[in-house]
């Protein structure tokens, strides 16, 4: 290159960027053609397609089933007995499978207000222990037997609920007879009761229950005899035996026949255990001192119920029974 050649000038930067990005395509745009849009473009444009896109559709959730909650089924007793109908009779007490009468009715009045406490309802709170129900007079043969046998086979009909009734009486036990059971074990010994799982802890006190022929009425025999009966009732195993009971099948009303209240001193004691207290009063018979001196005594019980028993007028003039007619309805 000589000194008379001209100087090529280099391309500055911009040039130099306008040869390689080519900026004046735009310029050179057919008129109406779109503009060139940057790569990432369509990647958003794609992103917002699928966000606007529709969904496939979830199944909705399915609601869980509710499980009604079930009570475990009670341990059926190890041993049967027959009630005998014919006994029941003699005894005048409630025949399950005879006509509705008038010793019937009595006994559903009755049992109503003992399961209003037993069990609650219509606003009512169930007592504590409810279902622990003690039968008690306060001298001997005011009938406080009769009306506990009674009031078990008359609860043995709920739909609800069933019973067991206890012999209590430890001196002188009378539900198996009264019921026509016989006691197999010989005169010197009894059947085993609630006083065998008294005085042994290693005693199942389920496993002494007898079963019956009559759906939901179960019996539970006083057992051997003792000298010390108070002193075992009075002991902190009689809570966990009553307690088993109770658990053992929550639908299950326990009936204690206890001995009289001024005859013997465990109707007392048992009064601590139970959540009420049916005291039977004979008409004409029970004195007023004697329920006053009754009702103090099993004051450990906060909710005693008179039963007037033996009447043989009603100022009323009802007659329970005779609206089924003598063809009753069983």
């Amino acid at each position: 290159m000589s000194k008379h050649d001209p100087i090529r000038r280099q391309p500055s930067l911009l040039e130099r960027a306008a040869e390689v990005y080519d900026f004046g395509a735009a310029l050179r745009r057919p008129e109406g053609a779109p503009l060139a849009s940057p790569q990432a473009e369509p990647e958003r444009e794609s992103e917002a397609s699928q966000s606007f896109a529709p969904q496939p559709q979830r199944p909705a959730p399915q609601p869980v089933p509710i499980r009604e909650t079930m009570a475990p089924a009670p341990r059926q007793p190890g041993f049967h007995v027959a009630i005998d109908r014919a006994r029941l009779r003699e005894n005048n007490l409630i025949v399950p499978e005879a006509a509705v009468g008038m010793l019937v009715e009595e006994f559903r009045i009755v049992k109503r207000q003992l399961l209003l406490s037993a069990t609650g309802g219509k606003g009512v709170e169930a007592s504590p222990h409810g279902r622990r129900i003690l039968v008690c007079s306060a001298n001997p043969d005011e009938g406080k037997t009769f009306c506990a046998i009674n009031l078990a086979l008359a609860l043995a009909n709920e739909r609800d609920n069933r019973v067991l009734l206890v012999d209590a009486d430890f001196a002188r036990p009378s539900i198996l007879p009264t019921l026509g059971i016989q006691d197999d074990e010989g005169e010197d010994e009894t059947l085993p009761g609630l006083m065998d799982a008294l005085a042994d802890p290693a005693r199942d006190v389920e496993s002494l229950i007898l079963g019956t022929d009559i759906p939901g009425f179960t019996i539970l025999p006083s057992g051997m005899r003792s000298k010390s009966d108070t002193e075992y009732l009075a002991s902190n195993r009689t809570e966990t035996v009553f307690q088993r009971l109770e658990a053992a099948d929550p639908h299950r009303i326990v009936i204690f026949d206890s001995p009289p209240a001024l005859a013997a001193s465990p109707a007392s004691v048992l009064a601590l255990h139970a959540g009420q207290v049916l005291l039977v009063v004979k008409a004409d018979e029970t004195s007023e001192a004697a329920l006053r001196d009754a009702i103090g005594l099993l004051s450990g019980c906060d909710d005693i119920k008179l039963l007037l028993n033996g009447t043989q007028f009603s100022p009323t003039g009802r007659k329970f029974g005779s609206y089924y007619g003598n063809g009753g309805q069983k």
